[in-house]
């Protein structure tokens, strides 16, 4: 007798309707992302936690004016990524004894005090005045504390991310490149509006860590409110699911247990790894570097950087975007790829010393549009991937090793930026 009660053909039970029935009993049918607002609010997050980075280095031109005797950019990207550095090393090998949950919203809380010490610490004793160094030290600790933040937010979101379908991964990806995108448009405003004397430097300042705060706050709305979309919910039923049959069979994850595990996460991602700092040492050792300093139009005068820079970011946007439509899934092509993109080297460094009609604003700006859409295509891709290349209940380890990967190509390419360019 089959389960609806009707007679099979050879009288015997209708295994296939039964399993189907019970799969169904364990699994219930996944609920729609109503309005696409998980793959929204993902998408806010990844604007989010890069954006009171971008809130500091966009304004380090006030900075540089207050201070200076010191070199503002460079000491700010020590800091930031020292500190985040050091916390995803401790989340990584304390990962399985801590709640994401917890992690991302106390980063996002850490967030909004870093980026309120600017403005209160202008308004009640900076006041526009050039030399109080005082001043600087309050200000690159902030900067430390919105690295830590920035691990605790961005390890705690890839890794969570990697436990859910791919869409979710590229949502906050694409965000990231949205963060940029929002900044150079900020700083276009800024720039049309404010006169680029104390007044409009401090006021442009100000603006970007209002936005940040802002934005900072509808993130922490936004995250606690995803827990409770139904979507999430399944999601969540799922990973329990599987990381208590995977319980059952090898039992309580012990210290050493755990020490291996994390071993083999590492050994499963490193490639994808390898690729992400490749990207990034390519990326950051020109960007913004190169295009800030080196390169100059007689043409666009001070709004040529500025414009490279909004031209970079809408094509990494663009990148980061383009995974939703065609996913690369064959990692060695992606990973070839992330090295074949030392090639940008030799070809801006021709922009420089090369023959004329590379020395001009086309070459220049196509060059650049083609750093961010690489940049952001084959980030979202490995970011994608990584995870994926792990068993469920070790993809939000994956995701946070991937971030760490990604924190040493920033660092690396930030060195390699002070070197290659002769």
């Amino acid at each position: 007798m089959g389960v609806s009660g009707v007679p099979t053909v050879d009288g015997g039970p209708d295994l296939d309707a039964e399993s189907s029935l019970l799969l169904s009993q364990q699994k219930p049918p996944k609920p729609d992302d109503a309005f696409h607002f998980a793959y929204i609010i993902y998408f806010t997050l990844g604007v989010g936690f890069l954006l009171p980075w971008n809130a500091f280095i966009t304004a380090v031109d006030y900075f540089s004016y207050l201070y200076p005797d010191v070199a503002v950019d460079r000491i700010f990207a020590v800091a930031y990524m020292l500190v985040g550095l050091t916390c995803l090393l401790f989340i990584i090998f304390f990962a399985h004894k801590s709640d994401a949950y917890v992690r991302i919203n106390v980063g996002l809380v850490l967030f909004v005090v870093s980026l309120l010490v600017v403005p209160v610490l202008d308004a009640v004793y900076i006041k526009g005045q050039v030399g109080l160094y005082t001043g600087f030290y309050v200000t690159v600790g902030a900067v430390g504390l919105s690295g830590l933040a920035d691990a605790l937010v961005q390890g705690g979101l890839i890794g969570a991310a990697g436990e859910l379908p791919e869409s979710y991964m590229q949502a906050i990806v694409a965000g990231t490149a949205g963060s940029g995108v929002l900044v150079s448009v900020l700083r276009i405003l800024t720039k049309a509006i404010y006169p680029q004397d104390e007044d409009g430097l401090r006021n442009s300042a100000n603006l970007y860590f209002a936005t940040g705060i802002v934005v900072m706050a509808v993130c922490i709305a936004l995250y606690n409110i995803a827990h409770r979309l139904p979507v999430m919910k399944y999601y969540e039923q799922l990973k329990i699911q599987t990381i208590n049959e995977e319980k059952e069979e090898r039992g309580p994850l012990t210290g050493s247990a755990w020490r291996s595990t994390l071993w083999n996460i590492i050994g499963a991602v490193k490639w994808y790894g390898l690729g992400i700092v490749l990207i990034y040492i390519v990326t950051l050792a020109i960007f913004p570097g190169y295009i800030t300093e080196d390169v100059h139009s007689a043409i666009l005068k001070d709004w040529y950087g500025v414009l490279l820079i909004t031209s970079y970011n809408v094509f990494d946007l663009v990148g980061k975007s383009l995974t939703a439509v065609y996913l690369l899934e064959n990692a060695k092509i992606a990973i070839g790829a992330c090295a074949a993109r030392l090639l940008f080297f030799p070809l801006f460094l021709g922009c420089l010393h090369g023959p004329s009609f590379l020395r001009t604003e086309i070459p220049v700006t196509v060059l650049t549009c083609l750093l961010g859409l690489t940049n952001g295509y084959l980030t979202s891709v490995l970011m994608i991937m990584a995870p994926k290349s792990v068993q469920l209940q070790n993809a939000e380890t994956a995701g946070i090793v991937i971030v760490l990967f990604l924190v040493v190509g920033l660092a690396a390419g930030s060195i390699i930026a002070w070197f290659w360019v002769v």
